[in-house]
């Protein structure tokens, strides 16, 4: 009962920080400058057209009754027109999605095939040339933005190496191969800039986790060193670094809005930059909603996952 109770305080949390990201949502959008109506008929337009297209979608409504509609039909799945494309911002939002979330998904396992490694063998050489150059790689991926880190990769393996293009998207669906050779070099990039927190979290998690008795009874029971690290000290260790994998899945789907445009990948967040470039305000709400219900989705994964793996923690339960 206290996993439910705590799944179930968690889902409220959440129901109350998607309202919240609502509200600042709308309010932002709506200070920003540019008529709605005068960008939807442009500059021409009478004064006499634009109250009635005022009129016809609400604008001349307290901003209040704008809220609650816009609330309502965010709840039937009616996110409105974009501005920009004549279509309903959902059927935009689902063409892209899916593509960034395969590019934030290719990154997370990039960065969690190169960053537990690592942080293992940091931990079990602690404060030796390997732990050092582990840990200076670290702070290399953490002192380098995303997008800087796209453009290396660029760089090296495409204007150099000619290895991959530059840019652009092939969908899976159509051509696998292609997809994935358009696919390694965002996903690399992006999966090398995510490693240090992984890594500097799973370092710090062993090394405490290799200090308790429960490894050194391990060993005394004469198992081998590879079987204490990897079965018994690794499975402690690896809770807290799941919440920071959750945690850089969500960082990787918010870098999306700049790696996208670096590598012409039309995804969400080369589709948030347009709706801010043309003032799509309707576009612009949706894939910030978007965007932050996919946050907070992965973090409540992350802590529902921690909260069941760990019998140690009791959320919301009797002591």
């Amino acid at each position: 009962m206290a996993f439910a109770s705590y799944l179930v305080k968690r889902l409220g949390f959440m129901a109350v920080t998607l309202f919240l990201v609502t509200l600042i949502t709308f309010g932002l959008t709506n200070v920003l400058p540019g008529n709605v109506a005068l960008l939807i008929l442009g500059p021409n337009a009478t004064e006499e057209s634009l109250a009635q297209l005022e009129t016809q979608l609400g604008l001349n409504q307290p901003l209040y009754v704008q809220y609650v509609d816009w609330i309502v039909g965010l709840a039937r799945g009616d996110m409105g027109m974009s501005l920009r494309y004549n279509t309903p911002v959902a059927e935009q939002i689902a063409i892209r999605l899916p593509r960034s979330l395969l590019l934030a998904i290719s990154a997370t396992i990039v960065s969690v095939t190169l960053s537990i490694p690592l942080g293992i063998i940091a931990a079990v050489r602690k404060n030796t040339p390997a732990d050092l150059t582990a840990s200076m790689l670290a702070f290399i991926g953490l002192s380098l933005p995303i997008f800087l880190w796209g453009l290396v990769f660029i760089f090296v393996f495409a204007l150099n190496l000619g290895a991959f293009p530059t840019r652009g998207y092939v969908s899976p669906a159509e051509d696998p191969i292609a997809a994935l050779h358009y696919l390694i070099l965002p996903a690399g990039a992006m999966g090398v800039a995510l490693t240090a927190y992984i890594m500097r979290m799973t370092r710090s998690s062993m090394i405490d986790e290799l200090s308790e008795d429960y490894v050194e009874f391990a060993r005394a029971k004469g198992l081998s060193e590879q079987t204490v690290v990897l079965r018994h000290a690794l499975k402690n260790a690896a809770i807290p670094v799941i919440t920071v994998i959750a945690f850089q899945f969500s960082y990787a789907f918010g870098g999306v809005v700049v790696l996208e445009e670096v590598f012409s990948w039309p995804g969400i967040g080369r589709l948030t930059l347009t709706a801010i470039e043309n003032r799509d305000i309707p576009l612009l709400q949706g894939c910030i909603i978007v965007i932050a219900l996919i946050y907070m989705v992965s973090n409540f994964l992350a802590d529902a996952f921690y909260a069941y793996v760990d019998p140690r923690i009791r959320y919301g339960g009797e002591k």
